[in-house]
C-alpha cells in the first residue's frame, strides 16, 4: 500500500473501529467497508467521481443509490464525509486498516500460509491450533497456493516467518555449503 494513502486512511479506520466497537457493529462495518471498497475499484465509479461536471452532492447521491439497501445511515454518512473531503480513493486502505485493527482488538492474528497444494479444512485447523499454541493468539489462516515451493509450507504471521518449505530447506543447505 502507498504510505500516503495509509496515512490518510488510518484516522478514518480508527474512528470507524471506535464507533463500531462502542455500538457492537464490528462485523456490520466490515461488510459496509468491504462493499464500499469493492465499489471504489470499479472503473465506472472512478469515472463518476472524477467527472468535473458533477457536484459533490451529485456524487454523494449516486454512490448512496448504488449502495441502496446495503448502507445504513452511518455508512451513508461515511460516504458523504469521504466525498466532501475528497477521500473516496482511500476506501480500500480504510477497509484493510479497519480489518487489521479489528483483528488486533479481538486478539486475532492473520496468518498467510503458502503451500504447493491446497490445504484441506483438517490441515488448516491443525495448523491454526499449532500456531495458536505457539503465538498465544487466535489465528485466522489465509492459504495461497505456490507450486514453486515443491513441498512443505511457508508461513507469514505478522513479522514472523516460518519457512518449512522444501525450497527453503534447500536454500539453507546451499548457504551452509558455501560457508
Amino acid at each position: 500500500m502507498d504510505q500516503e494513502k495509509i496515512a490518510t486512511a488510518r484516522p478514518y479506520a480508527e474512528a470507524i473501529l471506535s464507533r463500531a466497537n462502542e455500538t457492537d457493529t464490528l462485523d456490520r462495518w466490515s461488510e459496509t467497508l468491504s462493499l464500499l471498497s469493492n465499489i471504489m475499484q470499479s472503473p465506472e465509479i472512478t469515472n463518476l467521481i472524477t467527472n468535473p461536471k458533477l457536484s459533490t452532492e451529485q456524487i454523494q447521491t449516486a454512490l448512496i443509490e448504488i449502495g441502496d439497501g446495503y448502507l445504513n445511515e452511518e455508512g451513508q454518512n461515511l460516504l458523504k464525509i469521504l466525498v466532501h473531503n475528497q477521500r473516496l480513493f482511500v476506501l480500500p486502505e480504510i477497509f484493510n486498516i479497519y480489518e487489521q485493527l479489528k483483528r488486533e482488538l479481538r486478539g486475532t492474528l492473520r496468518v498467510q500460509v503458502s503451500s504447493p497444494y491446497d490445504l484441506d479444512t483438517t490441515q488448516q485447523q491443525a495448523l491454526a491450533e499449532a500456531l495458536k499454541r505457539r503465538l498465544q493468539r487466535d489465528i485466522e489462516i489465509q492459504v495461497n497456493q505456490d507450486p514453486d515451493l515443491i513441498g512443505g509450507v511457508l508461513i507469514h504471521a505478522g513479522d514472523l516467518v516460518i519457512d518449512g518449505s522444501v525450497r527453503g530447506q534447500l536454500q539453507r543447505m546451499a548457504n551452509q555449503l558455501r560457508f
